[in-house]
């Protein structure tokens, strides 16, 4: 089986220690495992709320607010997914990351499980115009994974918040920046 490069960050490491370099190679069946993972039921999360947050803090940073730091508890997978410069369009090899992805998905483990799909930007640009592009980005990855690979849309949802949650704060315009993480939401009721 082949292994593809994806960074993983486990529930309080994201927000807590933004210093993650320890990228590894991962199966399928690790995607599985680490997302997977749940601490009991996972709390309610208000996509609407996260989004408006993410507008109204451009420029400012998420990471501190509560409802993000909700996010710090769930189980996650921050995923290296190409894109064309400043464009929704994925890099054809990084399809196969999205392929892997889907099928970790179908897999019985995940499959009664719902994710938000984060999209993420490095500094580089305008503050509003990198929200917008993360969003537009995260859509692009969650209707590649419900059309081309049959995730149910219901199990899907995108938000983007540009440079507003950095990996590397240190380092506000690295590559590391411009990512997109899957969190696991709990149960699709």
């Amino acid at each position: 089986m082949k292994s593809f490069r994806l960074t993983t960050i486990f529930a309080a490491g994201l927000l807590l220690a933004p210093d993650h370099s320890f990228a590894q190679e991962l199966s399928g069946p690790q995607v599985v495992r680490t997302l997977g993972r749940l601490q009991g039921g996972a709390p309610g999360i208000d996509i609407a709320l996260l989004m408006e947050e993410a507008a109204a803090s451009a420029g400012k940073g998420v990471a501190a607010l509560p409802d993000w730091q909700k996010l710090s508890k769930l189980s996650q997978l921050i995923v290296e997914i190409d894109f064309e410069n400043d464009s929704i369009a994925i890099e054809p090899k990084s399809y196969r990351t999205v392929g892997m992805i889907a099928d970790a998905l179908h897999h019985p483990n995940l499959r009664r499980y719902k994710f938000l799909v984060v999209g993420h930007t490095s500094s580089t640009g305008d503050a509003k115009h990198n929200l917008d592009l993360s969003q537009k980005r995260a859509n692009a990855i969650t209707e590649a994974l419900s059309t081309t690979f049959a995730i149910a849309p219901d199990r899907l949802f995108a938000i983007g918040v540009g440079e507003e949650w950095l990996v590397d704060p240190s380092n506000p315009q690295a590559a590391d920046n411009r990512r997109v993480q899957l969190v696991n939401l709990g149960l699709v009721k």
